[in-house]
């Protein structure tokens, strides 16, 4: 178990970091079976700064492993990584994604009050929409 409470799990002999990644999985197996996208690649590695040399001491690349890279029947490509919450290293990530590559990064959740997978973002307004609104019939 991570420090956030994800219990590691394996599926098809692959392991997973979570439960909820692992479902992300089978939807998109399910997805690619039923024609819906093209395919998708497990675990796309990115590297976010070149390793280097300063002073005689060697500084490794820093990379960021994604969960899912998913190709559209379109050809179009997105990088999708599924979270149950962001932390300062992962935001930081993010934005060194967003510099140097151009593929788009969704950040997705499961949520049975909302309808399914979700978008983090989404999550996080449906969230803040269902605290006013019980706010306001108090």
């Amino acid at each position: 178990m991570t420090k956030y409470g994800a219990k590691k799990v394996v599926e098809d002999d692959i392991r997973f970091d979570s439960k909820m990644e692992r479902d992300y999985y089978l939807y998109l197996k399910q997805q690619r079976s039923q024609g819906e996208i093209k395919g998708f690649t497990l675990q796309p590695s990115f590297e976010l700064q070149s390793k280097f040399e300063k002073d005689g001491k060697k500084y490794r690349a820093i990379t960021y492993k994604a969960d899912f890279k998913v190709i559209h029947n379109d050809e179009s490509i997105e990088i999708i990584d599924v979270k149950g919450m962001t932390t300062p290293l992962f935001n930081m990530k993010e934005k060194m994604y967003h510099y140097h590559h151009g593929h788009p990064l969704t950040l997705i959740t499961y949520s049975k009050i909302d309808g399914g997978w979700i978008t983090l973002e989404a999550l996080k307004q449906a969230r803040a929409l269902r605290k006013k609104n019980k706010s306001k019939k108090k």
